[in-house]
């Protein structure tokens, strides 16, 4: 332990707690996990990027299943390919702790569930939505019916304006009013 809070330095460790809604403890713990995903060779955290292939297989976000979505969603990487530097990995934690506000939390819940990053929840989203959570095997996959349904009454539920799509004040709106939002939405290492 005492290793790993030298090699990020206390400067360093402080700036991270500043700006996460980490502990010290929680902040050396990601370290830790995230050295772990890097090869022997790419112990420069300063300058790599750990594979999504590499972060999809944590505990934590294996059984998610929008594990791909929120790789890409706290990925920095130019090339889109969901891959995570350090700081990426930190934003991510810090986004899923149990410390982070409801406005945090909803705001990336909104940019995650938004599969085509238009800035709104339409139709198509939505559906991804519904397959993700319901998973998209024979037994389990919606007709097209019941999908049609399921999405009409959450755009009449959600849809404020009455556009055909939710944006992110009407999704914050809808969250606000359901309490087990903050306490479903975290990850914890």
């Amino acid at each position: 332990m005492g290793s790993s809070a030298s090699q990020l330095g206390k400067d360093l460790l402080s700036e991270y707690q500043e700006l996460t809604f980490l502990t010290k403890q929680e902040i050396l713990l990601a370290h830790k996990r995230f050295t772990e995903l890097l090869s022997k060779e790419d112990k420069d955290l300063a300058n790599v990027r750990a594979p999504m292939d590499r972060i999809l297989t944590l505990p934590e976000l294996k059984s998610n299943p929008f594990r791909r979505r929120i790789c890409l969603v706290f990925s920095t990487s130019e090339n889109k390919d969901g891959s995570l530097t350090f700081e990426d990995f930190l934003d991510l934690l810090s986004a899923f702790s149990d410390s982070a506000t409801l406005e945090i939390k909803s705001h990336y819940a909104f940019r995650i569930f938004d599969f085509d990053d238009d800035g709104t929840l339409d139709f198509g989203d939505l559906e991804n939505l519904v397959n993700c959570l319901t998973g998209e095997t024979e037994d389990t996959r919606l007709t097209p019916d019941e999908m049609k349904q399921l999405i009409h009454n959450i755009l009449e539920e959600s849809d404020i304006d009455k556009d055909g799509t939710v944006n992110l004040s009407e999704f914050q709106h809808v969250i606000s009013r359901s309490p087990d939002f903050v306490s479903s939405f975290k990850i914890v290492l």
